[in-house]
Order: structure tokens, then sequence, then C-alpha cells
């Protein structure tokens, strides 16, 4: 993968003025938080952020109206009364933000800015899922309404080494690079180590369990260093690809430079904090278990498998397990929906040439995502791929209840091995979407980002 030379422009994160919450003014930080739009279980989850406090960042980032056009308009009046009624209010500079997660012995830190936007083409920021069109559409319209990005979406790159990063995972994310110093000497790596000796500008432990802390850089000597070490780096979006294609969208509607020339971002060096992949789950609303199970035993070899749900998930990280072993046996899947546990394995080789495509290589026309779409939910099940029909959820025992609930399918995924995810995007080749779920994920509503403020 190239990575831009001492000339070249990199990766570009600038100051911001940043929109934050007056502690005074809510009941607290950890109340008006929330997980960025599309990990909200809704509804259960989507109703207990709203009761947790009226100033809620949900109430921002997913509106609840008739219409979509009622929903976006709820949005962009309700973030300038609270800008009007003092509950947000922005710093007086703009300032890079050093943002440090906690749980337990695992720790995150990286830089929120402003990212400037570059092509697809340029090599800088490189996405490795498909997007849907509807999702981008409802982020543009929502983006525009209230002029402002409401939360940042999560990059990887790979600084200088390990240093004395403490992250813990199963893996690196991120992309090589070839960046100014030795083993973990980065210039963004220092300003930060040298940041958090300072006291923080806010402090918070959301219901998870999760320590967030928040610190302010604005020193001309301290951003210079940080440009000039961005600059050698390319980064791979581990969160948000349908916000990334919005900003891309939105940019390109203008024709004057400006604030839109900008995306909100978190960059975390995964060289010091490694991220974890998981998988994202699908819940067939439309699909009950005694129709999906007979369709699939037309293709895939499926059992019965006893529960809880923690044991189920063993059971198939050991199928998907040997499946990698094993080339013969590619892909499996846990159903769920009628009180039990259903493993499909060991799909129809002749099945799979037919419906994956072709023209593809082998570590896309692999992948479960791949097989789960095109063979199952399109030759198999015949399900559409829209929001009536597949909700797309992290959380697999929320999949589960949802699922019986509905009188729908669950259908549990094992996370893809990251490695294929960093092969298939150094060729450029998408995923398809929602195949991964990199983390932990920023908290919404510390720092947002008003195009209006400059």
């Amino acid at each position: 993968m190239s990575i831009p030379g001492p000339g070249g422009q990199g990766l570009q994160l600038t100051p911001f003025r940043g929109l934050r919450y007056v502690a005074e003014r809510v009941g607290s930080l950890a109340a008006v938080t929330s997980p960025p739009y599309d990990v909200v279980v809704r509804p259960e989850g989507l109703r207990e952020l709203e009761t947790a406090d009226p100033y809620n960042i949900v109430r921002l980032i997913l509106p609840q109206a008739g219409t979509p056009e009622a929903r976006h308009r709820q949005a962009a009046e309700t973030l300038r009364r609270w800008q009007a009624d003092g509950v947000l209010a922005p710093d007086p500079e703009p300032a890079l933000y050093v943002y440090e997660q906690r749980e337990g012995p695992a720790l995150q830190r990286g830089l929120i800015g402003a990212l400037r936007l570059s092509p697809r083409e340029e090599g800088i920021v490189l996405p490795h899922e498909e997007v849907m069109p509807h999702v981008v559409e409802d982020r543009a319209d929502l983006m525009r309404a209230t002029a402002a990005h409401l939360e940042p979406l999560l990059l990887a790159y790979r600084g200088n080494g390990n240093g004395n990063g403490h992250g813990s995972g199963n893996g690196n994310a991120g992309t090589s690079g070839n960046g100014t110093g030795g083993q973990g000497t980065g210039g963004a790596a220092r300003v930060i180590e040298r940041t958090i000796q300072r006291e923080p500008l806010l402090s918070t432990t959301t219901e998870d369990g999760v320590d967030h802390h928040l610190w302010r850089v604005t020193g001309p000597a301290d951003l210079v260093e940080v440009s000039t070490d961005l600059r050698h780096h390319q980064a791979l979006i581990a969160d948000g690809h349908h916000r990334w294609a919005t900003y891309l969208r939105l940019r390109e509607e203008r024709r004057e430079p400006g604030p839109w020339d900008f995306g909100l971002v978190l960059l975390v060096d995964t060289a010091r904090y490694p991220l974890r992949v998981r998988a994202i789950h699908r819940l067939l609303r439309r699909l009950p278990p005694d129709q999906a199970l007979p369709a699939a035993r037309r293709a895939f070899r499926v059992r019965t498998i006893d529960g809880p749900l923690p044991h189920a998930l063993e059971t198939l990280a050991e199928a998907a397990g040997a499946a990698r072993a094993e080339p013969g046996e590619p892909n499996a899947f846990l159903l769920a929906g009628d009180g039990r546990f259903h493993l499909l394995d060991r799909p129809d080789p002749e099945l799979l040439a037919r419906t994956v495509p072709a023209g593809r290589p082998e570590a896309w026309r692999t992948l479960d995502a791949t097989v789960l779409h095109h063979t199952l939910l399109d030759h198999l099940w015949n399900v559409p791929d829209t929001p009536e029909h597949i909700g797309y959820l992290h959380d697999p025992a929320a999949a589960v209840e949802q699922a019986e609930r509905l009188g729908g399918t669950a259908v549990l995924m094992h996370p893809v091995c990251e490695d294929v995810v960093h092969e298939l995007a150094r060729q450029g080749i998408a995923m398809p979407h929602k195949s991964t779920s990199f983390g932990p994920k920023p908290a919404t509503g510390l720092v947002l980002r008003s195009l209006t403020l400059g």
C-alpha cells in the first residue's frame, strides 16, 4: 500500500472549535452521551437514551418524527435551541482533542479533529466496505439540515512502532507508515503523551463502565508536530463508512472551499492502541425460522445447537475456525429466533460457484457476508436488502431477542479475520456493507463540529 512521501500531503488533521455540552446545564455528561447512531439498539435503546436526559445527543443523531423531512428539521431546531439556551457552547479557539477511553486494563487514545477530505483514488483514506445509498442519503439530509458533524467516525493508521501504548485487542488495524522518528517517537504520539499529563477538559464514566477523558491541544508547536507526523500516513476507515461517503457527497455539492472540505474524525494509531474486530449481525424481520431453516437445508448442513447464547457463539467460533482451516468448508452462520440455535455450515460448493459473483478476489468471494447476501438472502431466502426486511445489530443478544419478539430470524456472524480486511482494502476491493465492527467506538456527544463556526 503506497504511503505519501515526505513531500506528499497524507493525513491533514486540522483544529476546529468544538461544540460541547455545558456541564452545569445537563444532569451529567454520561447521561447525554450515546453510542454511534448505527449501534443504538432500537426501539429499546433509543427510548432508554431519550429518557436518560432531556438533552441526550440521541435527539440529534436519531430524531423521532413522522417523516424524514420532519426528523431532520426537528434535529436542526433542537440543535439551534440547545445552543441558544447555553446547553451546547463552542470552545473559545480551534483545537485538536486528545480522546482517551479506558475500560479496565484496555486503553485507547487518539486525536479528534477535522480531516481534509481526499478522493478515494488518492489512497489517503481507504474504505473497506460498501455503503447503502439510503443510509448515505439520510445522513446527508441530516448534516445539511443541522450544518454539523454530530459524531466522529473512527480512522485507524499505523504510527512508528508500539512505543509505550497499552491498548488491547486481537490484532492491529490500520496501515503501515514511514513517519519520522524512531520506534514510538511519532510527533502525534509525543503530543498525546505530553497532553495527558495535564488536567482533562472533561471526564465521565458511561453506563457501560468505560471512562472517557478529553483534552484540548492548541499550542502552535504541538499542532505543527502533529501535522508533520500525519502527513506521512494514510488511514483505514475502521467505523463510519456511511458518514465518510456522506462527507464526500456534501463536499462535492459545493464549488467554493469551506468547512465542508473537512470531516470530523477520531484518528487512532493502532501500532500503539490496537482495535478490536467484531461481527455485525442480521435481523431478518419478516422471515420466520420455520421458513429460513428448510430453505437453508437445501445447501447447508444445519444442526441444532444447545444454548445458552455464549455456548452457541463458541460453537459458531469453532465452526468458523475449522472452516478457515479447511478450504472446502468456507462459511458458518448461527440462526436463532425460535427459542433454539441452529448452526449452518458446509455450504454446497456448486451453489456457491453459481450464486457468488465471479471476477473478485477469492478472499472476497469466501467472506461470510458475501455468501450470506448472495447465496442465502438473494438465492435461498429471497429477502431484499431493505430496512423493512433486514436490521443490522452489533449485539448478538439484542438480535436474538428482537427476532423472537418479532417472529423473525437472527443470523449471527463470526468476526472476519482482520488480515482479510487489510488485504482487500489494499486492493481497493470493498467488502459487503456491515461486514465488520471495529472498536472501541468513540462515545457520541463529547464533542461536535458545527460547520457555521469555522
